[in-house]
């Protein structure tokens, strides 16, 4: 191959200058202009040095001025070559000067651009990272502004491979003024270390790593978790969204120790048993896992030491106690004569945690109102699945934990792998039937009015918004039918997007599961405060005590005005833990659907029978 001739060289080299970019090019033109003004000034003193003054500077002045300000030409006067020159060095500026603001606007638009994209480095502390973009982003968010409301300075800050202005935008159309706390928005993706080091990590209060939407989006979260494994410096609190049970081990082996993984469709299977089982128990953990109102809060607090966990239950004004923490163990409803160490930790639930304050003198308890009723023995069920998806095996195989020997579970849906693969149930028998479940009279001849619970699951097969309105239209079908014949069953109907709830509600079905809320609302309650992992795990697992709504008459006499502090000693006495009530009348009522958690002990109600107290008991 022939060796490259000094001109091929030479061009190579004024191609690689001119690729640098902006600054290069100017440098070229300040050398053009440069050679110009010195051709035009020795010219001028050669020519014309009668009418130069002041030698070689004068003459450089001259035609620096010309090539900067072309018009300054029309002013001149003298001999025509004199003239000829400084025209030459006009028309060298014209071109110069053009091209020098072509250059400059450009410039300052790819810097702009680059701006606009967000691929500057955070040098913010203590804020909070969210990696990812999904619909839960938004749950996250809007959680964690209402949490930091009162703090000054709080910082959210997103890495997306999505651009910089249309994250921002779709986060205030959505949520509006986020108030006190700052959002910072990159362009990246999270599984770029390069990418990652634009977040400031080492310097931020915890990490949120989303699940995308898509094919696989576990690989994206695995992923992500190694690059924050990888990197170097301090590693912050991380918590992620895995939607597999079946990839947790290998998140886990990614993720390192300090990352708390939460499993979506575990956690949104048991809520959806629980719920089918207890009227309103979706609502109670929304409840619990929001910012809105009450919060839970683990306290040390010596005083409390020389009691007993029963003892403890009306210790505080402002709070409700739902369990202990015990040398790193969390056990919510422990049996009432469990006694509390000085480095005993208590779980309790508050508005905010200056309203964790140890009373002064117990609140006055209505021993007179106090009933005591016997608890039924459980008895076989009857229960409905419309529809079929991927986590449908879990909440059947959570469901056979649950129900007494002997009961039905008839599953009624067009999937094609309905009722398949669920093999070793010990209660439950299951019989499967083809079934469109958005059909008047496929759902009449099911004899709905047979059946105790009834579960609406969302078709995987369909796009969110399309399986949401197949949801839609199956509840107001299964309301309308109800009306008609008069019967009652409990509805709890899974769905995928929040926007639906508000139509949902219509329908006035028992309990609405928004699966990707209530993993946000979890995140985002992880990202605050990772301690709280044990607390939320115990709530969703099946063994130990969870949430019930049971009804007031087998607590209290119905009617009768007493204080919370009364509906507390009550439950006490059968072994369980008292955090709110639930009323009748608000069953159908947005946001709260008639659910009071942490009441004030003092203040009088009157519950009915129609009413539930809700208890953390064993079932």
């Amino acid at each position: 191959m022939a060796r490259a001739t000094l001109r091929e060289r030479v061009r190579y080299w004024f191609d690689n200058t001119m690729s640098k970019g902006t600054a290069a090019l100017i440098g070229w033109l300040a050398l053009v202009s440069a050679v110009l003004i010195l051709v035009v000034s020795g010219s001028a003193l050669w020519l014309t040095p009668a009418e130069v003054k002041d030698g070689l500077p004068g003459a450089m002045w001259a035609a620096l001025m010309r090539t900067l300000s072309p018009g300054k030409i029309a002013s001149d006067g003298g001999t025509a070559p004199y003239l000829a020159l400084m025209l030459v060095a006009s028309l060298g500026g014209i071109f110069i000067v053009s091209i020098l603001v072509s250059l400059l606007s450009t410039g300052l638009k790819e810097k702009i651009e680059d701006l606009r994209k967000g691929r500057s480095r955070i040098i913010e502390a203590g804020h909070t990272v969210i990696l990812g973009w999904s619909d839960q982003i938004f749950t996250i968010v809007g959680e964690l502004v209402k949490a930091n409301a009162s703090q000054r300075g709080t910082i959210i800050a997103i890495l997306a491979d999505r651009d910089k202005l249309t994250m921002e935008d779709e986060i205030r159309s959505r949520l509006g003024d986020t108030g006190r706390t700052r959002l910072v928005c990159r362009t990246g993706r999270p599984t770029e270390p390069a990418d990652l080091a634009l977040m400031n990590l080492q310097d931020a209060s915890s990490v949120v790593v989303l699940s995308p939407h898509g094919e696989d989006p576990d690989a994206h979260v695995i992923k992500t978790l190694l690059a924050l494994a990888k990197r170097s410096g301090a590693h912050p609190p991380t918590v992620a969204a895995i939607a597999d049970s079946a990839n947790m081990a290998a998140a886990r082996l990614a993720g390192g120790p300090k990352v708390h993984l939460v499993d979506s469709d575990d956690t949104a299977a048991r809520l959806i048993v629980q719920s089918s089982r207890q009227s309103g128990m979706s609502v109670v953990c929304m409840d619990l896992l929001n910012f809105d109102d009450g919060e839970i809060y683990l306290r040390a607090d010596p005083s409390l030491a020389t009691r007993t966990y029963g003892e403890s239950l009306a210790a505080f004004k402002g709070a409700t106690v739902i369990g202990l923490r015990k040398s790193g163990t969390v056990t919510l409803n422990p049996p009432m004569d469990t006694p509390i160490g000085t480095a005993d930790e208590i779980i309790v639930i508050a508005q905010d945690d200056s309203m964790i304050r140890l009373a002064g003198s117990g609140a006055k308890v209505d021993a007179t109102a106090i009933v005591t009723a016997e608890r039924a023995e459980s008895q076989p069920e009857r229960t409905l699945i419309l529809g079929w998806n991927s986590r449908a095996r879990k909440i059947v195989r959570y469901l056979d934990g649950y129900v007494a020997p002997g009961s039905v579970l008839d599953i009624a849906a067009d999937h094609p792998d309905a009722g398949a693969d669920l093999p070793g149930l010990r209660h439950l028998t299951v019989n499967a039937k083809d079934c469109d479940t958005t059909d008047r009279y496929a759902l009449e001849s099911l004899s709905i009015g047979l059946y105790q619970h009834v579960i609406v699951l969302s078709d995987d097969r369909y796009a969110a918004h399309h399986a949401d309105t197949r949801t839609l239209m199956t509840l107001l079908q299964l309301r309308d039918m109800q009306t008609a014949l008069g019967e009652r069953y409990s509805i709890v109907s899974e769905m995928h997007e929040e926007s639906n709830r508000a139509l949902a509600e219509v329908t006035e079905a028992d309990d609405i599961v928004i699966s990707d809320t209530v993993i946000g609302l979890l995140l985002a309650q992880l990202a605050e405060n990772q301690h709280l992992a044990d607390v939320f795990g115990y709530l969703f697992d099946s063994r130990g005590s969870e949430i019930y709504p049971r009804p007031a008459g087998d607590y209290l006499k119905p009617g009768v005005p007493v204080g919370f502090a009364t509906v507390i000693e009550s439950a006490r006495r059968r072994g369980e833990t008292a955090i709110g009530y639930r009323l009748a009348s608000g069953v159908n009522h947005p946001p709260h659907f008639g659910v009071t958690l942490n009441p004030d002990k003092s203040q009088a109600i009157a519950l009915g029978p129609h009413d539930s107290v809700i208890v953390l008991a064993e079932r």
